[in-house]
């Protein structure tokens, strides 16, 4: 019983923060090959997402480049 008082909590709490956990979809792979394309240097997270960043909150550079199976960002470079 005393043992059920401490794992049934703690068995709780990880799976809330398995759920709550988000995924990493922008990969340094994507950075590192998008760094070469567009030229000017590695783009940081907000080129991309608007915050916080993860992969719901894209902005419409980010929207373009996924759509375009995350093959060529200058297609997708936002309007200066």
């Amino acid at each position: 019983m005393k043992t059920l008082r401490v794992a049934l909590p703690a068995a709780i709490l990880a799976v809330g923060f398995l759920v709550c956990s988000s995924a990493s979809y922008g990969t340094p792979a994507y950075a590192k090959k998008e760094a070469k394309i567009v030229g000017d240097g590695p783009k940081a997270c907000p080129y991309c997402h608007t915050m916080p960043a993860n992969k719901k909150n894209l902005n419409d550079t980010g929207k373009c480049y996924q759509t375009n199976g995350h093959k060529d960002l200058d297609k997708c470079a936002p309007s200066k």
